[in-house]
């Protein structure tokens, strides 16, 4: 049996650069991976809580609009025997947004939805921003999707 664990929370930041719009991609100091925001649920909080939290220790972002991405980044993890699922959220932010990183990474950028492909490790990261693109840039996403967060 391979239990089904959920206790981490993702995020991808969204914002236009230079008048067009990139991914927020993070170099992870443990990992020496790049990634979006990702991090787990402490006790008490909600996913929302927990994304909006994680948002704010990694980058900095105070987030304004979220949207629940509809989608489930799910992976194994051999070291635990456990199946991850993680909920993705969308975060659009401010053109030219500042990032202040904290100790988990070491380095930044924004990049074109072709440079984050090309950038990512895993195939699920590669999936989950191809379909963040197809439903959140290429076309609006739905209303019934976005977090009211204040």
């Amino acid at each position: 049996m391979i239990p089904i664990r959920s206790v981490i929370v993702s995020a991808v930041l969204l914002s236009k650069q230079d008048g067009q719009v990139k991914i927020l991609l993070m170099k992870r100091v443990k990992e020496l991976f790049w990634s979006h925001v990702a991090g787990k649920i402490e006790q008490g909080e909600t996913a929302i809580q927990a994304i909006v939290r994680e948002v704010r220790e990694e980058t900095g972002v105070q987030v304004q609009i979220l949207y629940s991405a509809d989608y489930l980044e799910q992976f194994y993890e051999a070291s635990s025997n456990v199946i991850e699922m993680i909920p993705a959220f969308v975060v659009y932010c401010e053109p030219q947004q500042e990032i202040i990183l904290n100790h988990e990474h070491t380095e930044y950028g924004w990049y074109s939805l072709a440079e984050a492909l090309e950038m990512a490790e895993f195939g699920g990261q590669r999936l989950l921003y191809q379909y963040l693109w197809d439903n959140f840039i290429y076309r609006k996403p739905s209303d019934l999707l976005k977090i009211k967060i204040h």
